[in-house]
């Protein structure tokens, strides 16, 4: 949850009103920067766009290595990261992975910062 954050002085008078705003707690930090730093590659980002521009919102990953002129491996890379970070969902149809955006993951990215 969130905490305050007030510093004391040595007479046990606190040296100024805290301001009663919600900060981040470690756990909350680390996931948040998880989320951040998925978000922080110019490759990861057009990903997403092509995965949400995708016809219902999914594209087969055999369609992302080329706008991206990337090689496959390194387009998979960059998959797993927004996966792990939980902006995408994978879904396996025979030997194709196809991807689409985790309902909601992009409010909630957006969201981590305007809430600090």
């Amino acid at each position: 949850m969130h905490t305050t954050v007030a510093t004391e002085t040595g007479d046990d008078q606190p040296c100024c009103e805290p301001g009663g705003l919600p900060v981040l707690n470690a756990a909350q930090a680390h996931d948040a920067a998880r989320i951040l730093k998925a978000l922080s590659d110019p490759n990861r980002l057009r990903l997403l766009s092509i995965v949400k521009a995708g016809d219902g919102g999914k594209a087969c990953v055999c369609d992302l290595t080329e706008p991206l002129d990337l090689g496959q491996p390194t387009v998979s890379h960059h998959l797993k990261i927004l996966v792990d970070a939980g902006l995408l969902e994978r879904e396996k149809r025979g030997t194709w992975a196809y991807y689409s955006l985790v309902p909601g993951a992009l409010e909630r990215a957006a969201s981590l910062i305007t809430q600090l």
